[in-house]
């Protein structure tokens, strides 16, 4: 199978167009005509995952963050970033990137996580322009309201979260849930705005737990605990695609972050 039958099935769920402007989605290393046998599906690209790769035989890593962000100036294996680019090349595995297109794709991050949480009823919480099914985040509603502390809990159980920051708990009971995968302190307000009674994200900063002010909680579980559910969600678009085609879910995706308790 060709490198871009494989691209083309993901960039009709998640079409390149909708990455934000910063992003480097697509295909980083190899080309669209390159044959591919085993594709390895991972959050980032990382000495472990390439290590994996080779050895489960895989030519193609699928991963939701793009391993280059910024231009490479040398390859010299003086940094994670450098080894493995040159380490892809040299081996002849192709590496690919969905990022923030499938952020923002129906169905996409923040919908799966969503779904997993037991959240219904989802609409897009930042809409991207005047395209109300496309955009960052989502807001939806539990079946029946559950004790703020229920809901902790099982984010905690679901998400695999070791600690979970979050601000002051205004409500006893959650039913309104707002959800964004990654790095979502800009979306506090549309969560606020929509009402949400808790809303579910990553990497925040001191002030914004701060920010509510007794409109909702926030609730930080982790950049990586947040978007780890990309493996599942690339893995069921690729396999309703391509039934028998090798698609192998990364047993050495991990967090960078280290908690000591």
């Amino acid at each position: 199978m060709k490198i871009k039958e494989i691209t083309d099935a993901i960039e009709r769920f998640a079409p390149l167009a909708w990455q934000a402007s910063y992003d480097n989605a697509g295909l980083l290393v190899g080309r669209a005509d390159d044959e591919v046998h085993r594709a390895l599906l991972a959050v980032d690209v990382t000495d472990e995952v390439m290590d994996e790769a080779e050895r489960e035989g895989c030519d193609l890593i699928v991963t939701h963050h793009p391993i280059i962000f910024h231009a490479l100036k040398r390859f010299n294996s003086a940094d994670q970033v450098q080894r493995c680019v040159e380490r892809a090349i040299r081996r002849g595995i192709a590496l690919y990137a969905c990022h923030t297109n499938l952020d923002s794709a129906p169905g996409g991050m923040s919908w799966y996580l969503a779904g997993m949480l037991g959240v219904e009823k989802l609409q897009v919480l930042e809409p991207a322009g005047a395209d109300e099914e496309t955009g960052f985040g989502v807001v939806g509603e539990l079946p029946e309201p559950i004790a703020a502390t229920e809901f902790l809990r099982r984010l905690q159980s679901e998400l695999k979260v070791r600690a979970i920051r979050h601000s002051d708990v205004v409500r006893d009971e959650v039913r309104r849930v707002a959800v964004c995968t990654g790095a979502g302190a800009s979306l506090i307000g549309a969560a606020r705005a929509a009402e949400a009674d808790i809303y579910v994200t990553a990497d925040l900063k001191y002030n914004d737990f701060m920010t509510p002010d007794g409109a909702l909680t926030v609730a930080d579980v982790g950049h990586f605990e947040s978007e780890y559910c990309a493996i599942r969600l690339l893995f069921d678009i690729l396999s309703k695609n391509f039934p028998t085609f090798a698609l192998r879910r990364s047993e050495c995706s991990r967090n960078p972050v280290n908690y000591w308790i």
